[in-house]
């Protein structure tokens, strides 16, 4: 059965430590400047991936550190935690178990130790389409079989890291909505070599954070029939499969948020002199703080369990969901807080308070809108009538 720690092992400890070191070569200048010239901070992922850190949910015998959920959402919400954004480089931990789960031999062996070592990258997720949003089996993307090839058509929107990644996980149909019997059926899974690909346009997003975010048009783009991860038209459920991880992992991210700005409030507010005291001795100030802070740490515990259940093989959707939710909602309310404790210091680029509050804002809506984490809640765990 599972169990939930609720103090960090000696070696989760380690592996904090070592994070942390890490991210403190990167201070809040190195994020504005990437931010305001909207970069990849390609150093910052080169060096988690050579210290191993990207690849600790790769099995052993695939050269990663075999380790769990636990340890890569640590690893997630410390790099958060210290201001900075694992967003660059989050999607490597669940993509990568859609192929460990459901992959063949052969591309498990071709393509993890590469992935583990940081020879190939791993870190597009080529799912959401412009017509379709959360509503993932109305995808239009196709991919047609023909002798030794798929034949590719259609866009993906909200496609991060395209241009940083050498590899893409793609979600296309494969048979059309009106010949299966559920709809969930007739999506496809597939991996495949982006460099240089013809026929795949890959166009860069403006958006309110720095992702990296690609808009992705597909015309006649052919791969290699091996491309296919596990068996044609399952590839609905293998995304599903990987959810929970992602669910997980993200809230990790959003806990860090919601202690990066708690701390930053708490510093703040008690070095900050108004009417001759400091302003954290006002409980208008103290009080949105705390709450914030209890919050998160109602939120950690959450995603704890739902770590602990996943790990342990169990089934963890509505802790998962409920994690995800709990760390989203929770790292917005302690950047509003942190933003009225600083004034208008908070919306100052150089207190970097501006910049982690536009980032997890996006924890809200991605990579599930809380609504449907909360219709979610209703439908399956309540037992209420479906709302969609």
């Amino acid at each position: 059965m599972a169990s939930i720690d609720l103090a960090l092992t000696e070696e989760q400890r380690a592996l904090k430590a070592g994070v942390t070191e890490i991210c403190k070569r990167y201070p809040g200048e190195y994020w504005r400047d990437l931010d305001g010239r909207r970069e990849y901070p390609e150093k910052f992922v080169n060096e988690l991936t050579q210290a191993g850190y990207l690849a600790c949910l790769i099995p052993p015998e695939y050269g990663g550190a075999g380790l769990g959920t636990r340890e890569g959402g640590l690893i997630l919400e410390t790099i958060h935690a210290n201001g900075g954004s694992a967003s660059a480089c989050h999607a490597q931990m669940y993509i990568m178990g859609t192929v460990l789960r459901h992959g063949s031999a052969a591309q498990k062996e071709a393509y993890l130790p590469r992935i583990a070592s940081g020879d190939l990258r791993l870190q597009a997720f080529g799912v959401t389409e412009p017509d379709a949003g959360s509503d993932t089996t109305k995808l239009t993307t196709t991919a047609v079989r023909k002798g030794d090839r798929y034949v590719v058509n259609g866009r993906k929107m909200f496609i991060s890291r395209a241009q940083q990644s050498d590899l893409l996980l793609l979600l296309a149909r494969t048979t059309s909505v009106e010949r299966v019997t559920r709809r969930t059926d007739g999506l496809s899974v597939f991996l495949i070599d982006i460099r240089g690909l013809k026929g795949l346009e890959i166009r860069p997003l403006r958006m309110m954070m720095n992702h990296s975010t690609n808009a992705l048009f597909f015309d006649d783009v052919q791969i290699p029939a091996e491309s296919l991860v596990g068996e044609e038209g399952k590839g609905f459920h293998y995304i599903l499969s990987g959810m929970n991880a992602e669910r997980i992992l993200v809230a990790s991210e959003s806990i860090g948020d919601g202690r990066w700005f708690t701390d930053k409030a708490v510093a703040y507010s008690t070095q900050r002199v108004i009417f001759g005291k400091p302003i954290g001795t006002n409980q208008g100030v103290q009080f949105p703080i705390a709450k914030a802070y209890t919050n998160v740490e109602a939120a950690a515990l959450m995603r704890d369990k739902a770590a602990a259940l996943f790990d342990a093989g169990e089934p963890c959707g509505a802790e998962a969901n409920m994690a995800k939710y709990l760390a989203a909602e929770a790292a917005w309310e302690a950047g509003n807080a942190c933003i009225d404790c600083h004034g208008g210091y908070g919306y100052a680029e150089e207190y970097d308070v501006e910049r982690k509050f536009r980032e997890c804002r996006l924890y809200k809506t991605a990579p599930i809108n809380n609504n449907l984490v909360l219709a979610y809640v209703a439908e399956h765990v309540l037992g209420m009538p479906r709302s969609y």
